[in-house]
């Protein structure tokens, strides 16, 4: 790859290989000044995404993560939703988000680091950094999650592996102070409250078809978004820092998990 690389001198490099491989070539390739964009999960482990995220800090040169939620139109929107309120109107959120079964035999395939990252990183990009974590599991196939953030609000995640692919379940609550709160369900339809009354409603006619669905599941908006950074256009929503807190996230889920007790937890500097 070093090889081609040099040979070539791309403006970007895009890396989507598994988490191991992300970690151990995406600084390879940062060191050489070039953008990269990986897959998620950035690494196995929080600390490997540190490690990255020190290398881009060094370099200075873009990495973000495939952190697609923070592109998706739905939750684009639930950000300016949120930004309307001050901290301490911001009470909870909630998540509902499952799959079928995973082999849940190694990093790559494991139900809660492969597909439920996703939805730990999209608590994040919302509400900010979690503070204290207590969660619950039934082997790597169900993890029920409490949380309380660096802002006050509480949240509670389902996520297991026990559905359906073809039958999606991703239902995501917003709630704040006086009546507003906010519903969206599969990436693509939401409807926002203001005062206890309906004030929004966006409901694509078919989520393939009749909908942009690039930028609904954010699969087209993210690479768009590093193709833009890397022009001096923009920045990204997913840059490896912030993935490094999610994946501090995730870690606190599963030594919580493990221990039966609320973990806290802490960010590295760069």
């Amino acid at each position: 790859m070093m090889t081609m690389i040099e040979a070539e001198q791309p403006d970007g490099v895009i890396i989507c290989v598994g988490p191991e491989a992300h970690a151990e070539l995406a600084p390879r390739v940062l060191r050489m000044g070039i953008p990269v964009y990986t897959e998620k999960p950035p690494a196995p482990d929080a600390r490997g995404a540190l490690e990255v995220a020190r290398v881009a800090r060094e370099s200075g040169a873009l990495c973000m993560t495939a952190f697609k939620k923070r592109y998706s139109a739905a939750y684009v929107r639930a950000k300016e939703f949120i930004r309307e309120f001050p901290p301490k109107d911001l009470y909870s959120l909630s998540v509902d988000y499952c799959s079928a079964q995973y082999r849940n035999h190694s990093p790559r395939n494991l139900f809660l680091l492969d597909f439920a990252i996703h939805m730990i990183d999209l608590a994040h990009f919302l509400f900010g950094e979690p503070e204290s974590v207590f969660a619950f599991a039934k082997g790597e196939d169900a993890f029920a999650v409490s949380v309380r953030f660096a802002n006050g609000a509480v949240g509670s995640l389902n996520l297991n592996d026990g559905r359906s692919f073809g039958i999606p379940t991703e239902e995501v609550e917003i709630t704040a102070r006086g009546g507003n709160f906010m519903s969206i369900h599969n990436s693509s339809c939401w409807k926002i409250a203001r005062n206890g009354q309906c004030a929004e409603w966006r409901e694509p006619p078919t989520f393939v078809s009749g909908g942009d669905s690039g930028n609904d599941t954010g699969h087209l908006a993210e690479l768009a978004a590093f193709i833009l950074a890397i022009q001096g256009q923009g920045e990204t929503k997913s840059p490896i820092f912030e993935s490094y807190k999610t994946m501090v996230f995730y870690e606190a889920i599963r030594e919580s998990a493990k221990l039966g007790i609320p973990v806290r937890t802490r960010f590295e500097t760069i």
